[in-house]
């Protein structure tokens, strides 16, 4: 087995802790699908366009999971499970790990002219189950997009997105700083879309009370200075 496609496998069983072997790895229906990609996406440089389409047919197919030939994927990208769409302007950085159901989908140009319509996905980024990013957005390195999120602004890098729309919430350090969480994001009822808006409500007056503080804190101020003068008077 060549050292890169071993490198790849353990880079899968790294991010999946079911696997027991590289040779159930590659069983898998993502790195079947990955696999087929890389020839099609040659054919589709080479222009050789109606056999990169027989190709990618041919891996939905077999896979479930349709990945257009145009597509630009980096190392070791894993798709856990299957039912993902990529389309074709996409770009997928290094080590990005995308769970079931997902789509990284384009916009239609309103002036009707072709060019950038999907999402660029930066390295080491994790995409949740049923996550939808959608349009030439870009979504920052090591960010999380959580399981049925609907992304159509750009995310700033390490980001965790949240909601329909996505919005950006919080999340602990001491999780933050692991080097993969499985399933994208910590499994709490912090992030249980039933209760997300509860918690981005929470950040927000959060926010508020600060601003609040900080507030009372400068009237205060202004309440000494002026009796400062009041005195020195």
């Amino acid at each position: 087995m060549p050292d890169a496609l071993k490198a790849y496998l353990d880079s899968v069983k790294a991010r999946d802790p079911a696997p027991r072997s590289r040779w159930e790895v590659m069983l898998y229906p993502g790195v079947l699908a990955l696999g087929l990609h890389r020839v099609a996406h040659w054919l589709f440089e080479a222009e050789m366009f109606f056999l990169a389409r027989f190709v990618n047919h041919f891996s939905r197919f077999l896979t479930a999971i349709d990945i257009h030939p145009g597509a630009k994927i980096g190392r070791n990208f894993f798709i856990d499970h299957g039912f993902v769409v990529i389309g074709e302007t996409a770009e997928i950085g290094d080590d990005v790990t995308i769970y079931q159901c997902v789509t990284l989908g384009g916009t239609s140009p309103d002036n009707g002219v072709a060019g950038k319509r999907h999402p660029t996905i930066g390295d080491g980024v994790i995409i949740g189950s049923g996550a939808q990013v959608l349009g030439p957005i870009t979504v920052g390195a090591r960010a999380r997009v959580g399981a049925n999120a609907v992304v159509t602004k750009d995310v700033p890098d390490g980001a965790v997105m949240v909601g329909i729309p996505a919005r950006q919430t919080l999340v602990d350090a001491a999780d933050y700083q692991k080097e993969f969480v499985p399933y994208g994001t910590p499994c709490s009822e912090r992030f249980d879309p039933a209760t997300q808006q509860v918690e981005i409500l929470k950040c927000e007056l959060e926010a508020m009370r600060k601003r609040l503080d900080a507030l009372a804190a400068e009237k205060s101020g202004a309440k000494e200075r002026a009796a400062k003068e009041r005195d020195r008077a």
